[in-house]
């Protein structure tokens, strides 16, 4: 090898290892990132997309109103930031319940109680009622709240069913999809509406959703059981 070939090799690995183990690019530290994100979330929850300014965030994120712009452009590439930060959350919990190789109606009942549970919390429904309150002027946050990728909730559930129809547990499903988001509603049945507008004015019980899981198990089962 020649010099400069040997000389051209060292200095992609110093770049390499700088980029490696040197400070974080602007907008590239993740702790920084979460960081922000923790402030707005709680800026977002107490006074909602409207009342809620870059600079309260700034304030209670303890960071700089240049090092907020670095990482997000305006408050609605925030508030979906936000959105996709629990999404993945919750959805990585969901996909460890589906792994676990549980009988069918042991994972539908864990998956209906984490599924029940996040999406009748306050910090959800407050999420939901502050997407409804802009819909109509900013109706990408509503988009974005309900995008479905490849490790959303309702394709890893529609995935799981469909892997126990091959394994001869479940009926055969001419829309794998649909059993799925008839299930997740069939948990919900009575609880979600009344939460979202407030009827219900605090999260059902343990035992409300248990027995909402447990009759939608039963429902479903009755229907797509072997």
């Amino acid at each position: 090898m020649s010099d400069v070939g040997e000389q051209a090799d060292s200095l992609d690995l110093v770049q390499t290892d700088c980029q490696t183990f040197g400070r974080p690019a602007a907008g590239e530290d993740p702790v920084k990132r979460e960081q922000i994100l923790d402030g707005a979330h709680r800026v977002f929850m107490r006074l909602g997309f409207d009342a809620a300014s870059m600079n309260d965030i700034t304030r209670e994120a303890g960071v700089s109103k240049g090092t907020l712009y670095v990482y997000f452009k305006n408050k609605e590439d925030l508030f979906v930031a936000m959105i996709a930060r629990q999404k993945q959350r919750i959805f990585s919990q969901m996909r460890e319940v589906l792994d676990k190789g549980l009988p069918v109606r042991d994972t539908l009942h864990d998956w209906g109680v984490l599924f029940s549970t996040h999406l009748l919390s306050e910090k959800t429904i407050r999420g939901m009622r502050i997407v409804i309150g802009v819909i109509d002027r900013i109706p990408d946050l509503a988009g974005n709240f309900l995008a479905m990728g490849p490790g959303s909730g309702p394709v890893i559930l529609a995935n799981y069913l469909e892997k126990q129809v091959e394994l001869g547990n479940l009926k055969d499903l001419e829309d794998p999809m649909r059993a799925g988001r008839q299930f997740s509603d069939l948990c919900l049945t009575g609880l979600f509406r009344n939460r979202l507008f407030g009827e219900m004015k605090e999260p059902p019980s343990r035992e409300q959703i248990e027995a909402n899981v447990a009759s939608a198990i039963r429902v479903f089962m009755n229907t797509y059981g072997v």
